[in-house]
């Protein structure tokens, strides 16, 4: 196939809602779709970072997306899932309120990200697209996790693999 051929392949990405938006994650990223669990916290871990679960023997990082949004935190209901993804060759989980279905999306529908002031960080978006008579914000799950973060979580996992995770 050649590149110009692999360009024009529409990418698909799995949509996922969070109060009432709806947001597609690269396909290619995502590794697993799990229910809700209880997560076991790590001291001093930045706000939107739950904690961490255990992952058939790998350590993962858990972030709620409507803390690292911005957005209030609701309750977890029968909808709220854990999807694990991996950045840079490292798995973590992103709670959101439910999924939807998986999008195909061809390079030229995808929309830059208005300038949208300074009320809505839209750093962790690579654009969007219309679906329907819907928009889906496409998430830039690169960008999820800061560096400083994620150096953070690293030094901590280790004592965060001996603890138990409670309910």
């Amino acid at each position: 196939m050649s590149d110009t051929a692999h360009s024009d392949a529409p990418s698909q990405y799995l949509t996922v809602n969070l109060a009432h938006e709806e947001y597609g994650i690269d396909i290619l990223a995502v590794r697993e779709i799990r229910g809700w669990t209880p997560v076991t916290r790590i001291p001093q871990a930045p706000h939107y970072v739950l904690g961490v679960l255990n992952l058939r023997g790998a350590i993962v990082p858990v972030i709620d997306m409507r803390l690292r949004f911005g957005l209030p935190r609701e309750d977890y209901g029968p909808t709220t899932v854990t999807v694990i993804v991996t950045v840079a060759g490292r798995n973590f989980g992103v709670v959101v309120d439910a999924v939807s279905d998986v999008l195909d999306v061809a390079a030229d529908a995808v929309r830059p990200v208005p300038d949208m002031g300074t009320a809505v960080d839209t750093e962790y978006l690579k654009g969007l697209t219309a679906v329907d008579e819907r928009m889906v914000l496409l998430l830039d799950v690169d960008k999820l996790l800061q560096p400083q973060d994620a150096q953070m979580l690293e030094a901590a996992l280790p004592a965060a693999a001996d603890v138990k995770a409670v309910a």
